[in-house]
């Protein structure tokens, strides 16, 4: 049976065209099978039908008649899956790197949702049977802790958290270059490429986007930095960081084209993550070490260092 979906768009993304604003919110749809989708009136704007290049406004409502798709059952898998702590409520996850988040198109197993489904049993269902509990995610690249919910209650009190940015997250980065200063800010709006729609990357009309930066160490050629999100826009960091001059080192989508370090993938870990209870209300937080092929890169960069 089709199914309609309703989205009232936030101001922050203002100005977005309507087929790249759906792509964001209705991640299990195709690009091409949302334009369909726009094409043949099956998406209203404020009860009207528009064009996929139609820039959506703050406050509208728009609904998407989703058709009805085969079922793909979600099975639970026996995956490693570290869990740091549980409860009634939520759970806090220290995912891996390489590990894809939820199930989608063409990546049905081997994800955090499929060792999850196997690992807790009652997850909330708000965003629906692909992505039980997920309340934000990570990379499939970008190692660290994460929060999941294991009811629609806390799911919408966390979701509310990250919306408010309230969440404290940072994150242990190593990027290209050096930096004279020791603090820094960066402060530029993110939103879709326009000249790639599987990167994002800043301009003009994009969501306000900061990021707040430590410098913790410095190499010849390379400084790891703690790195503080004040907003949580897709890619911030590998965004950011690329649009200042100093790409993630083994940003494959981001970064240079030549391979540093013998890295294949960004060199980034989420290793902080602090929120309050979403029942009791205490103030919760929980660290992540730096993963074993992250600590290797840094002792080859330190030993190469010394005299």
């Amino acid at each position: 049976m089709d199914r309609t979906a309703c989205f009232w768009v936030d101001e922050e993304l203002e100005g977005e065209r309507l087929d790249a604003y759906l792509a964001d919110q209705v991640e299990e749809l195709s690009r091409s099978l949302l334009k369909s989708l726009i094409a043949d009136g099956k998406v209203t704007v404020n009860g009207r039908i528009k064009k996929a290049s139609y820039r959506v406004r703050g406050g509208e409502e728009i609904k998407v008649v989703i058709p009805a798709a085969q079922e793909v059952p979600i099975l639970p898998q026996n995956l490693p899956l570290e869990i740091f702590y549980q409860d009634k409520d939520l759970a806090v996850i220290n995912k891996a790197k390489g590990m894809v988040v939820h199930p989608a198109h063409g990546n049905w197993e081997g994800t955090m949702v499929n060792a999850l489904l196997h690992h807790i049993k009652d997850l909330s269902g708000i965003n629906g049977e692909l992505r039980p509990g997920i309340v934000h995610r990570l990379d499939k690249d970008t190692s660290g802790v994460m929060v999941v919910a294991k009811n629609d209650a806390a799911h919408r009190e966390l979701a509310e958290q990250i919306r408010t940015h309230t969440i404290n997250r940072e994150y242990i980065a190593l990027v290209h270059g050096s930096f004279t200063e020791n603090l820094g800010t960066i402060e530029a709006p993110i939103g879709r490429s326009k000249y790639d729609r599987k990167k994002m990357a800043v301009v003009a009309e994009g969501r306000p986007s900061t990021s707040e930066y430590k410098v913790l160490e410095r190499f010849s050629r390379y400084t790891l930095l703690q790195i503080k999100l004040l907003t949580g826009r897709t890619h911030q960091i590998r965004v950011h960081f690329s649009y200042i001059q100093h790409p993630v080192v083994g940003d494959p989508l981001y970064g240079p084209s030549k391979r540093h370090l013998g890295l294949d993938s960004q060199a980034l870990h989420a290793h902080l993550l602090g929120f309050k209870h979403p029942a009791s209300g205490a103030y919760m937080e929980f660290r992540s070490p730096l993963p074993e092929y992250f600590q290797e890169v840094l002792t080859r960069l330190r030993q190469q260092a010394s005299p």
